[in-house]
């Protein structure tokens, strides 16, 4: 993960200064913290009317040749509902109706620190199953059939559908 020496608003260097009982990266010139924060995402579990859940083989680092739940980073103005139905429709050519939040959690991410996942549930839904965006494959897997999944949270929220331990 690349190192912020810089001030986002200004351009002044960064210093490392005790701010809210922290040390944090400051701009003096902007007499400002930068906050690092977690980067929002979101995520959905789609199951089909055989209770098999929706997994997108990933056609991009991280984790590429992985499956996953559908899902993505959160744009400026949007919620993270409408990110999760974006990236269904964007990874799988599928509109989502009303997603059913299913909770909140984090992974640690190499690229980014922390990733704050947000995910829900969609039972609703019409279209054609077609693999897009950042995925090669998509495809429908019974709980006992699922294949490695990239993500912990994805993981979690598979289990939480299902009221199980596994996979």
């Amino acid at each position: 993960m690349q190192k912020k020496t810089h001030c986002h608003f200004c351009g002044d260097r960064l210093i490392r200064k005790r701010w809210e009982g922290k040390r944090r990266l400051f701009c003096q010139r902007c007499d400002q913290p930068l906050y690092e924060n977690p980067i929002p995402a979101s995520c959905l579990v789609v199951v089909d009317q055989r209770n098999r859940v929706l997994l997108v083989k990933r056609s991009v680092a991280p984790k590429k040749g992985f499956w996953c739940l559908p899902g993505g980073f959160m744009e400026l103005r949007e919620t993270p509902e409408q990110a999760a139905l974006r990236e269904l429709f964007e990874e799988t050519g599928l509109l989502g109706e009303s997603a059913i939040l299913l909770g909140v959690t984090a992974n640690s991410s190499p690229q980014y620190h922390t990733v704050m996942m947000v995910g829900y549930l969609v039972k609703n839904y019409k279209g054609i199953l077609k693999a897009g965006d950042d995925a090669s494959e998509a495809a429908y897997f019974g709980y006992g059939k699922l294949p490695a999944i990239a993500f912990e949270s994805h993981v979690r929220f598979i289990r939480q559908y299902y009221g199980g331990d596994r996979p």
